[in-house]
């Protein structure tokens, strides 16, 4: 035995008689988790966010949250003896000044967008395969507020500059608020300290973007991984895989040197993008001014869609009892993505009504064999596609020599026509891939060798797939219709006779699938 050995040996035995950690860590590093690049998704928006403390952190050391008024006397001349908040004139500082504080800011921004496209991506993975079904219902909240969390703490950080397209985004935060009925005039000079523009935003917005929204998403993440590590992890259909068991790879090393090396990369890959790809060059908006306004604002994508909905509504207020309500604020920036966002948080519960289902799942599905969840989430996704498209209708509209009516109106109608076209376009292919599926199994893979037979007949030949293929495409449950009858057998009406209609119709539309191939019809194959 090394002297290394011998001292690691050591420090385990103290560390095992003080604390009882042998027993927990030998059972807890052997754990095992199945191997598939999806799973990678969740990682990188894990690693997407120590990214940011660690850039965030660096940020702070320069950063001056202030608006008190101050020249800029730095080394970008074109703003130089130009009037700023103390706030811009730090950014500026940071950019051009410090050593390396141009890559941290744009390290820190792309990490950002990493962070937030990567919760995104790895949400659609685990809505589509739906591993947020039961015992993982608490999980999709969790990940659901991590989201709403991101896009306010997305918002806040490129707001902190103060210059001019933040300055334009927070007027507009400002704005919605204000729509909210009777209270909103009042949250609005809670929230920004008096009237906008004031002195106390920036500071306010600085606090709980570097100190509260960081401490919720340390809990949530710390909540989601504890749950994730209890709870048995999710895997794909495939042989020897069950809803009891799980195939895959230890914890350590297998998974500890993929982790650290996968980290590396991320981190890698940011820094080079930040790098060689500029972002949000403030010094060329210049500092806020309430009169000014920059040409062709966009926010950052997960922000794009609430600014398009925003911008294709119509004109619409209601004055009473002293009051304006302000719907064309209101509704797109306020109402519409409450209802997205609880309908999204609520999903596996609804889809539990609908489906009868209360068991626990641990194999996932493929997409194509739940048709209405994927063309639900295909028509979220065109609804917000849309939303996004039309939140950057002024730089389409010179670039495609458009005008904003077109455009605007275009949206307007797609918001309501696009989804609902979405929706069963996508359960026509999800049908159409299990009808190929069928004939997959039952007829083999089609090889484009023809073949003459003895009294003329040309035939394709059919290559038989593997039993582990035909495991994966056959293995899936298709659940039929709930049946809610109207009257007990005592001809007596239920209680909730409407929801259960409702509940039978969606159910009925639900278990709308291509049958797989019964036993029989293998056999008769063979």
């Amino acid at each position: 035995m090394s002297q290394g050995e011998k001292v690691l040996g050591t420090v385990a035995n103290y560390v095992d008689e003080r604390t009882g950690a042998a027993k927990w860590l030998k059972k807890n590093l052997l754990k095992v988790f199945p191997d598939h690049w999806s799973f990678l998704l969740g990682e990188i928006a894990l690693y997407s966010f120590i990214i940011l403390l660690l850039s965030g952190t660096f940020l702070t050391f320069w950063f001056d949250p202030s608006m008190k008024e101050v020249v800029y006397n730095g080394s970008y001349q074109p703003l130089s003896g130009l009037k700023m908040s103390a706030a811009y004139e730090s950014t500026l500082h940071i950019s051009f000044d410090v050593r390396g504080g141009l890559l941290m800011r744009q390290i820190h921004h792309w990490a950002a967008l990493l962070f937030m496209a990567a919760i995104i991506v790895h949400m659609l993975r685990v809505f589509f395969t739906g591993a947020f079904r039961k015992p993982r219902e608490g999980n999709w909240i969790i990940g659901v507020g991590l989201l709403t969390l991101g896009i306010v703490e997305g918002f806040l950080g490129y707001s902190l500059p103060d210059d001019l397209l933040s300055g334009t985004g927070i007027r507009i935060a400002e704005a919605i608020i204000q729509a909210i009925p009777v209270v909103g005039s009042y949250l609005a000079y809670f929230a920004f300290g008096g009237a906008f523009p004031g002195e106390s935003f920036i500071p306010r917005i600085y606090t709980v973007h570097v100190l509260l929204l960081p401490g919720l998403f340390l809990a949530l993440i710390t909540a989601h991984l504890m749950l994730v590590w209890y709870q048995k992890h999710t895997q794909y259909p495939g042989p020897g895989r069950t809803e009891k068991n799980v195939v895959g790879y230890p914890l350590m090393p297998v998974y500890m040197a993929k982790a650290g090396g996968f980290f590396f990369i991320v981190f890698g890959v940011t820094a080079f993008i930040a790098a060689v790809a500029s972002i949000n060059p403030i010094w060329l908006y210049g500092p806020y001014t309430p009169g000014q306004i920059s040409a062709g604002s966009q926010p950052d994508f997960y922000m794009g869609w609430l600014d398009g909905l925003v911008r294709m509504a119509p004109p619409l207020e209601t004055h009473a009892f002293g009051h304006t309500i302000s719907w064309n604020i209101l509704i797109p920036g306020l109402i519409v993505p409450g209802i997205m966002f609880t309908l999204i948080a609520l999903y596996p519960f609804i889809e539990s009504w609908i489906t009868g289902d209360k068991r626990e799942h641990h194999i996932l599905d493929r997409p194509r064999n739940v048709p209405n969840r994927t063309a639900f989430g295909v028509a979220l996704l065109a609804f917000n596609a849309v939303a996004l498209i039309n939140g950057g209708n002024d730089l389409i509209a010179t670039h495609f020599d458009l005008t904003i009516n077109q455009i605007m109106w275009s949206a307007r109608i797609g918001i309501f026509v696009v989804p609902v076209l979405a929706f069963f376009i996508t359960k026509r292919i999800c049908l159409s891939l299990q009808r190929a599926d069928r004939e997959l199994v039952l007829h083999g893979r089609e090889t484009g060798r023809l073949v003459r037979l003895p009294h003329g007949e040309f035939v394709e030949v059919h290559e038989p797939i593997s039993p582990a293929q035909a495991w994966v495409l056959t293995s899936h449950e298709q659940p039929g219709a709930l049946e809610v009858p109207e009257y007990d057998q005592n001809q007596v009406r239920r209680p909730k006779a409407l929801a259960n209609r409702i509940r039978q119709r969606l159910s009925r539309s639900n278990a709308e699938q291509i049958k797989k191939p019964t036993a029989k019809e293998l056999d008769s194959k063979h």
